[in-house]
């Protein structure tokens, strides 16, 4: 009989938990509940929480352990998050983010299994690595994840390195920080980036900046249907507004993926001359835009990595972009055990 985990996907807006089986599907109903993410460790932690449990009661098999997937610098060995920017409280009327907050301790009061920990982004990857495009086998993989912020992971297999290896292989870095993929610097002279460095990936293709560069073109007289979309309320402007423009032809809101698209090709060409991924997935709500990031994006990258790498990568969007994190939180809880 297959192992029941719990696979919970922490966000800047809402925490995600569901119970997962062994191979992903699913051993329960879904829970989304408001994560509180700036009024404080408490009351984030207590969402977790509540939503882990309704999660655990709606599992069909007694749920095992959990995977928690947390954007930042996430230490699992310790239980602590060392940086995130979007989670904390404001003191005196200034934000402080989370910096080397005990997670695991005051969430395991609150349940009676272990808990696992780990990046989002490499969250998401081994979710699509596992259950999605990368089918469990890819070679090397590597997924960014385009929304709020741009997030990247890489797994490698044992064929991908040499030297003794099981796998998958989630690749962390030194101090589990790296894999910042979303920070790869494509300008150094370039737009400034929530990291506080300039010209980054994120800096380019995130989702604000993918609505400045549409907001600006408005300003500039250009006609087009986002103005009937949005009402005449530029404000009201968003990643799916742009897309349902460009279903319909607009000049305007192509040419905006386009441009985004160009310059993330620019960051998948780095990320395939470093890694050489035979799988690199697109993904993250952003993603939706399709064919018109995609394109764009293969035809830069085409023209900016080594061709013998190119060529054996293929670059598609991901498959698993609403559960991605979710999942990979429950294959983290099924390796846990493996652990333990």
């Amino acid at each position: 009989m297959q192992r029941c985990v719990i696979g919970v996907d922490l966000g800047g807006t809402n925490v995600r938990a569901q119970a997962f089986f062994e191979d992903g599907t699913p051993a329960g109903a879904k829970f989304e509940n408001p994560s509180r993410a700036q009024l404080g460790t408490a009351a984030i932690l207590d969402s977790v929480a509540s939503t882990v449990r309704q999660a655990i009661a709606s599992a069909s098999a007694k749920a095992e352990s959990v995977g928690l997937a947390i954007p930042g610098h996430v230490d699992n060995k310790h239980g602590v998050v060392r940086w995130s920017p979007n989670f904390g409280e404001e003191v005196k009327g200034i934000f402080e983010p989370w910096k080397d907050v005990p997670i695991r301790e005051p969430l395991q009061k609150y349940l009676d299994i272990p808990l696992f920990m780990d990046n989002d982004a490499n969250m998401a990857a081994l979710g699509e690595y596992r259950y999605g495009c990368g089918q469990n086998k890819a070679k090397a993989f590597v997924m960014i994840t385009m929304g709020t912020g741009i997030g990247g992971g890489v797994i490698l297999s044992p064929d991908s390195v040499i030297g003794e290896a099981s796998g998958p292989l989630i690749l962390v870095g030194g101090n589990h920080g790296g894999a910042e993929l979303g920070h790869i610097v494509v300008n150094k002279d370039g737009l400034d980036c929530n990291a506080g460095t300039y010209g980054t990936v994120e800096a380019y293709c995130q989702r604000d900046a993918i609505i400045r560069r549409a907001q600006f073109k408005l300003m500039r007289g250009r006609v087009s249907k986002l103005n009937d979309l949005c009402e005449g309320d530029s404000s009201k402007i968003t990643p799916r507004l742009i897309f349902e423009a460009s279903e319909q032809g607009d000049e305007v809101a192509r040419e905006v993926f386009s441009e985004v698209g160009e310059i993330l090709g620019v960051g998948i060409a780095n990320y395939i001359n470093i890694f050489a991924p035979d799988v690199l997935a697109i993904g993250g709500q952003v993603s939706k835009a399709g064919k018109y990031i995609l394109e764009p994006a293969i035809h830069s990258a085409r023209n900016n990595a080594i061709t013998s790498l190119f060529n054996d990568c293929h670059i598609q969007l991901a498959r698993k972009v609403e559960d991605a994190g979710m999942l990979g939180g429950a294959a983290l809880a099924i390796e846990g055990l493996k652990w333990n």
